[in-house]
């Protein structure tokens, strides 16, 4: 699952638009097996009837969005986000991977009105839900817009991912879980829904859920390059968020481990992992009786 941001509450704490679209790109990357593992998953439920059209909303750079048409081979993909940055971002992507033809873009901030959708044989919300200030209308949205019998895959996060030890052998240890700590004290006003179980929620909205699977993402070493860079970057925008937050020792050690020659840079630690949570819910909105 792409760890993607929607609707952009943007905090101290959260990167820009360059910054996230590298962000984005890069859990992708990183993560790639995962997200077709659910995509598989969402397809096993599809059973025969086919794929035409797919809806990823909060669709980031399009994770989500071309493993879906990679798999959905006949369908097309609307992709809605409220950023024209990270839009352009996934056209330019699609022009690439020779799939242009079979993508349309949305810009549209959700928690306002939203686009005329209707017709849909799956929906994809990646991360995208607890950025919303009002997800159950939203859900309401979805159901409405999806074809009797068609489906909804929400995958959602505990948080950022995490990749150092303990002990990184210079400053005080526990630093990773004090800095995931205090974004997540300053986070629960701006994203209150963050963590949240969507089962209620999808209930609510009318669907019937399908199953659900909590997802544990566990990468050890060695890990290719582009998990340097992940770490990095995660690392690089949980750093913004936290001057006068942390200690200035803690700050200095964080700033060596993001820094890109240093020897404790996280581009050349040995010890690097890749730990996140994650859960997937798959809803149906219920066929027509009779």
């Amino acid at each position: 699952m792409a760890h993607q941001s929607h609707r952009h509450h943007h905090s101290a704490s959260e990167p820009g638009e360059p910054h996230m679209a590298a962000l984005l790109d890069l859990d992708a990357e990183v993560l790639h097996a995962h997200l077709s593992e659910a995509a598989a998953w969402l397809a096993d439920l599809t059973g025969d009837v086919p794929v035409r059209r797919i809806l990823d909303l909060g669709c980031g750079t399009g994770a989500g969005t071309f493993t879906l048409l990679r798999r959905f081979e006949e369908a097309e993909a609307l992709a809605v986000d409220a950023s024209p940055q990270l839009l352009h971002h996934l056209r330019d992507r699609a022009r690439d991977l020779g799939v242009a033809d079979r993508v349309r873009t949305v810009e549209a901030d959700l928690d306002a009105a939203w686009p005329a959708l209707d017709g849909m044989d799956v929906v994809w919300a990646s991360a995208s839900l607890h950025h919303l200030a009002d997800p159950d209308r939203a859900l309401r949205e979805v159901f409405t817009a999806l074809r009797p019998g068609g489906l909804l895959a929400v995958a959602e996060l505990d948080g950022l991912p995490r990749f150092l030890p303990d002990d990184l052998g210079i400053g005080r240890p526990g630093l990773e879980a004090r800095c995931r700590a205090t974004l997540t004290h300053r986070q629960a006003g701006t994203l209150p829904h963050l963590g949240a179980d969507w089962g209620p929620h999808l209930s609510r909205a009318g669907f019937a859920i399908e199953a659900e699977r909590p997802v544990t993402i566990a990468l050890e070493p060695p890990l290719p390059r582009s998990a340097g860079r992940y770490a990095q970057t995660v690392l690089s925008s949980m750093r913004a968020g936290l001057d006068g937050l942390l200690s200035t020792d803690d700050l200095s050690v964080l700033d060596l481990l993001i820094d890109d020659d240093g020897p404790e840079s996280v581009l050349r630690r040995g010890d690097l992992t890749v730990r996140t949570e994650r859960t997937v819910w798959l809803a149906r909105r219920p066929a027509v009786a009779g």
